[in-house]
C-alpha cells in the first residue's frame, strides 16, 4: 500500500503545492485586511475565521460574509482569491485524474490488488503461467473441482477474457512476465498453500525459467511443465520436473498406439479422455502404410513414432530440404489429389495432415478421403478458433496442442496413479486390453468413464484405517477390497466401478482380486461411473458405513438393539 501512496503523492506533488500555497496566502490576506464589526469598530479576522471563511469560499460553497460584512478592501481581496482557488483546485482535480488514468499508475493499483487477494487465500491453490488455451482449460477444469487457481500470463487481452469467461471460483489474475523472479512471487510463489505450479506459456525460456523457480524455491512442490524442444525437455527432466507434456510427441505416441494396438490405444483414451470413443471405432483400424503430409515437428515425431512399429511411411512435404534423405518421399503440399496419388493414396490405411495451416490441412483431408473413402484421417488443428469447422470435419482424430497437454496435466493432477497404471498399459499385450476394454463397457455402457485412485491412511481411507487397526487389536477377519466395492446404501449390490491396480510399496497389480486382503499405505486405481466412484470414496471415509457394509449393521446401535432386531447379519 505504502508503494501507491509513494507514487501517487509524488505525482500529486506540484499540485498540492500550489493549492496549500494559494490557501496559505489567501488566509493571510484576510488577517492583515481590517474589516469592521457591526459597531464599526477596527476588526481583523483569526486564523480560525479566516481559514474557515477561505475553506468555503475556495470551495465554491459560498455561505457569505462572516462574521461581519466584509469592507470593500476585503471584498477586492476575495475576488481576487476566488479565482486562485477555483484555478488551484481545477488544476489538482485535472492532475489527479490524470494520475489515474495513467496506464503505469493503474497497473500498480492492479497489481497491489493481485497481491493482497493472492495472499488472502486459504485453500491450496495451483499457480497457473499462461492463459491460452491450455491454461484457460485446466483453470475452467480445476475451478470447477473447487480448487483455486492463480494466473499470470505477459497479455493483458488473455487476462481480460478471464474476466469475461465466467469461472465457477474467483481467479486472481495479474499481467506481467512470469520468467520474472519477482512476479512469480507476488503471484505465490513462495506460499505455503501453493500446491503446484504449472508452466504453459508458448516460450520454452519461459517455461524453463518457471520450473527452475518452484524447484529451486519450493524442492518438494509440483512442477509441470510444457515444451516443444527436444533440448528444453531434456533440460527441464534434468532438475526434476515432475511431469513435462510435449503435445507433438505425445500425440505422435497416441496416433503410433492407434495404428498397431487399437485396444491398448482405445483404454488409454478412456481413461484419459471421459468423453470417450465407443468401442466399435476399434474394429476400423487395419494394418498399412500412413501419409504424413508435413514433415515439420508433428510431422517428424509421428513418422518416428510408426517406423518403431515397423509401419511403413510416405512423406509429403513442400520444402525440398525437408525430404532430401527420405526414401520415396513426394514434394508438395498435400491439397492436389496429383501429389497424394503420387504418395498412393488409394493403397494407403491412413493419411496425417499435419502443416501448420488449418486450410490446407482441411483441405488435404476432404481431397485424401474423395480418393479414399476408407482412409483413416488425422489432422492437425493449429488455431482454437477453428474449433466449428474442425467438430464438423468427420476427422477420426483431431490433433489440438492445447488440449492435448490440457488432458494430461488434469489426469495427473487428479489421479496421480493413472500414469503408473499407463505405463503398465504399454507392457501388456492386445490381448490382455480388449479383456479390459470389454470389461469397462460394460460398466459403464455409454456414460463416461472416471478414475479415481485411493490410499488407505489417515487423509482419504480414515474409516478403512480404524477399521485395519480394529481388526489387528481384536483378531478380527481382514478388510477385502471387495469390501469398497458395494453399494453403501444397499450393501447387496455392487457398485459399477472396479480396480485397476494396486500399488503396495515397490509391487505394482494389475487387476486385482475382488478377495485382496487390504494393508495401511495401500494405494489402488479405480475406474467407473462417477456416482459410483463418489459412493465407494464415502465408504472408505466414514466409518458407519464402512461399518454396515461389512456387517450390514449400524455402528451407533448397542449390542441389545442388534440383539432385539436378530442378531448381527454377516
Amino acid at each position: 500500500m505504502y508503494d501507491i501512496l509513494y507514487v501517487l503523492l509524488r505525482r500529486l506533488r506540484a499540485p498540492l503545492i500550489t493549492l496549500i500555497v494559494v490557501y496559505a496566502v489567501s488566509i493571510l490576506g484576510f488577517i492583515l485586511i481590517p474589516g469592521q464589526d457591526d459597531q464599526g469598530n477596527v476588526w481583523h479576522m483569526s486564523y480560525f475565521h479566516a481559514f474557515y471563511f477561505v475553506s468555503f469560499m475556495g470551495s465554491t460553497i459560498g455561505f457569505g460574509e462572516i462574521p461581519y460584512a466584509f469592507t470593500d478592501a476585503q471584498r477586492m481581496w476575495t475576488l481576487c482569491t476566488i479565482y486562485a482557488c477555483v484555478v488551484a483546485w481545477l488544476y489538482g482535480i485535472g492532475t489527479t485524474l490524470a494520475v489515474f488514468q495513467d496506464s503505469g499508475f493503474t497497473r500498480l493499483l492492479r497489481l497491489r490488488r493481485f497481491v493482497n487477494h493472492v495472499r488472502n487465500l486459504t485453500e491450496p491453490f495451483y499457480l497457473i503461467c499462461g492463459y491460452g488455451v491450455t491454461g484457460s482449460n485446466l483453470a475452467r477444469a480445476l475451478t470447477e473441482r473447487g480448487v483455486r487457481v492463480v494466473v499470470v500470463d505477459i497479455d493483458q487481452d488473455r487476462i481480460d477474457e478471464l474476466e469475461l469467461d465466467g469461472l465457477c471460483l474467483p481467479v486472481p489474475a495479474l499481467c506481467g512476465d512470469a520468467s520474472l523472479p519477482d512476479i512469480l512471487d507476488h503471484a505465490g510463489l513462495q506460499q505455503s498453500n501453493c500446491a503446484g505450479v504449472l508452466a504453459l506459456t508458448n516460450s520454452d525460456k519461459v517455461n524453463l525459467a518457471v520450473s527452475i523457480a518452484s524447484k529451486v524455491l519450493k524442492p518438494k512442490r509440483l512442477a509441470i511443465s510444457r515444451s516443444e524442444n527436444d533440448i528444453t525437455t531434456a533440460n527441464l527432466a534434468s532438475f526434476g520436473t515432475d511431469l513435462i507434456v510435449d503435445p507433438f510427441r505425445s500425440y505422435a505416441e497416441y496416433v503410433a498406439l492407434a495404428a498397431h494396438s487399437p485396444h491398448r490405444h482405445l483404454v488409454f483414451d478412456w481413461l484419459m479422455n471421459p468423453e470417450h470413443r465407443n468401442l466399435a471405432s476399434v474394429y476400423r483400424h487395419a494394418k498399412g502404410r500412413w501419409i504424413i503430409c508435413g514433415f515439420g515437428r508433428f510431422g517428424s515425431n509421428i513418422s518416428r513414432e510408426l517406423k518403431q512399429e515397423d509401419t511403413e511411411v510416405t512423406i509429403i512435404d513442400p520444402d525440398p530440404n525437408n525430404i532430401r534423405d527420405l526414401p520415396g518421399a513426394v514434394l508438395g503440399v498435400g491439397t492436389e489429389a496429383v501429389t497424394l496419388q503420387q504418395a498412393g493414396v488409394e493403397d494407403a490405411v491412413g493419411i496425417v495432415a499435419g502443416t501448420g495451416n488449418d486450410a490446407d490441412n482441411l483441405s488435404i483431408i476432404m481431397t485424401a478421403r474423395e480418393l479414399n473413402p476408407k482412409l483413416i484421417t488425422v489432422v492437425r488443428q493449429n488455431l482454437s478458433a477453428n474449433d466449428l469447422v474442425f467438430e464438423n470435419s468427420r476427422c477420426d482424430f483431431i490433433m489440438q496442442p492445447g488440449q492435448i497437454i490440457a488432458t494430461r496435466i488434469m489426469a495427473q493432477l487428479k489421479t496421480p496413479l493413472l500414469s503408473v497404471f499407463l505405463d503398465q498399459l504399454m507392457l501388456q499385450d492386445e490381448v490382455w486390453a480388449h479383456t479390459l476394454l470389454n470389461r469397462m463397457n460394460a460398466t459403464v455402457g455409454e456414460e463416461p468413464l472416471e478414475s479415481r485412485s485411493v490410499c488407505i491412511g489417515e487423509k482419504e481411507a480414515p474409516a478403512v484405517l480404524e477399521k485395519l487397526r480394529e481388526g489387528t487389536e481384536d483378531d478380527k477377519a481382514p478388510i477385502k477390497l471387495i469390501a469398497l466395492l458395494k453399494n453403501p446404501l444397499y450393501r447387496k449390490e455392487t457398485l459399477h466401478c472396479f480396480p485397476l491396480m494396486i500399488r503396495r510399496g515397490d509391487e505394482v497389480k494389475l487387476l486385482p482380486g475382488e478377495l485382496t486382503e487390504l494393508q495401511e499405505g495401500d494405494d489402488i486405481l479405480f475406474c467407473g461411473r462417477k456416482g459410483a466412484l463418489d459412493r465407494m470414496a464415502w465408504t472408505a471415509f466414514n466409518y458407519n458405513t464402512l461399518h454396515y457394509v461389512l456387517t450390514g449393521n449400524d455402528a451407533t446401535q448397542s449390542r441389545l438393539q442388534r440383539w432385539l432386531q436378530g442378531g448381527d447379519t454377516k
